[in-house]
């Protein structure tokens, strides 16, 4: 099923499958990017972590991001990257 996905900063990863979510990450950073974006808020939720340990993979493989972080209003449930900037 493909989902059409709106760019506008934050992504909330509950409505995709478990195994979609890197490949989601990578295609939503890369758009980010291109539209300029200069941070995304991707939301994974808390859990016992699969989620947030396949963001961070994600996001630790991508070559767009910077650096990321847990967003720290989350408890763990969210995590921020910054990206490069665009050329």
């Amino acid at each position: 099923m493909t989902h059409r996905v709106p760019v506008e900063g934050t992504l909330d990863l509950h409505s995709f499958a478990p195994r979609d979510v890197p490949s989601v990450v990578e295609e939503y950073v890369t758009e980010a990017h291109s539209q300029g974006l200069a941070e995304v808020r991707l939301v994974h939720g808390r859990g016992i972590g699969v989620q947030r340990r396949a963001v961070h993979a994600a996001l630790e493989r991508h070559s767009l991001v910077v650096e990321f972080w847990d967003a720290p209003e989350s408890h763990l449930g969210a995590t921020v990257a910054r990206l490069s900037m665009p050329a």
